[in-house]
């Protein structure tokens, strides 16, 4: 009895040490493929090795960062700028944000605080069925929909000129994407709340809204708030529903109804585009993937902040 107690003992040691030798490696494999990003991208912006030659030897980052003007050209009239793609991410995104956090978080406080159980048998497939659809989708969606459809229409009765690529029909499809991610993250988070806050604001007489607007959404207000970074972090690098929808005009405008380039669009352009290898505007690639990937890294870091300062411990 004793003997077959000590076989099963160590056997179930040694399941316990390979998975946790799998586990290991699973995060292990996710630090290199991180690394293996980042040297790809400094080996090929800032040092490049063999006969290649760097987009910062020739570029230098005062033109980099403070240049206006993005015309990624072999010669003199290359000029890199990174403040045209730059605007044009920070345009769409910022327009997704205010069509995503309202639809996001209404969606997660009905889901998770009005809605009966049938509702959220509904409501949540067709979430997750919208965030199922595939990017480029989108992008002609708002290429054949949104503008001649809706912004045509709308701006056209008051004067205005929109343009067939233009960064609001980007921004007004990346928010339809980002929605359900909000929506989704911000009801797991609301639903974490405990009941018994709900219950004493009840007993002391709130309304539903109250309960909801006054005591569960602040008491959830720290995933909330990542959730919407997260969502901004999406934006920031969605890529094929930009691409088609705003257009490939690298212009430092703040008109939403004009075309613009992303940091993202560019990269697409430039990486099927048929330039050589080692040219100046396939080495500028790069380039701008380090400001994109340290953009979104700004905005995780700021969002493991925000987690850490508001967030609520129940007993």
């Amino acid at each position: 009895m004793s003997a077959s107690v000590s076989f099963s003992s160590s056997t179930s040691r040694r399941h316990e040490k390979l998975i946790q030798v799998g586990l290991f490696v699973c995060a292990a494999l996710s630090v290199l493929t991180t690394g293996a990003i980042v040297y790809v991208l400094l080996s090929n912006a800032i040092y490049a090795p063999g006969e290649k030659t760097a987009f910062f030897e020739r570029v230098t980052l005062t033109e980099f960062l403070t240049s206006t003007q993005w015309k990624p050209v072999d010669g003199a009239k290359g000029r890199f700028g990174i403040w045209p793609l730059l605007s044009g991410t920070m345009m769409v995104a910022v327009i997704s944000s205010l069509v995503s956090i309202p639809a996001g978080l209404g969606a997660a406080i009905y889901m998770s605080e009005y809605a009966g159980a049938r509702e959220r048998q509904i409501l949540k497939p067709v979430l997750e069925l919208l965030a199922g659809i595939p990017s480029v989708v989108f992008g002609f969606f708002a290429l054949k929909f949104v503008t001649p459809w809706l912004l045509k229409p709308l701006f056209g009765w008051l004067d205005l000129k929109v343009s067939i690529f233009n960064s609001l029909s980007a921004g007004i499809v990346v928010g339809i994407m980002v929605t359900p991610l909000i929506a989704s993250l911000s009801e797991d988070v609301i639903r974490s709340v405990p009941r018994s806050l709900r219950e004493a604001a009840h007993a002391l007489g709130s309304t539903r809204y109250d309960v909801c607007m006054k005591v569960v959404v602040p008491a959830a207000l720290s995933g909330i708030l990542a959730s919407f970074l997260l969502a901004f972090s999406r934006a920031v690098g969605e890529t094929m529903a930009v691409a088609i929808a705003a257009g490939g005009s690298p212009m430092l405008s703040l008109n939403p109804l004009e075309g613009s380039q992303t940091m993202t669009g560019f990269m697409v352009h430039a990486s099927t585009g048929d330039s050589a290898a080692d040219s100046i505007s396939r080495m500028s690639m790069y380039a701008v993937g380090i400001t994109l990937f340290l953009l979104t890294l700004v905005i995780n870091l700021i969002s493991g902040w925000i987690l850490r300062k508001f967030r609520e411990e129940y007993q």
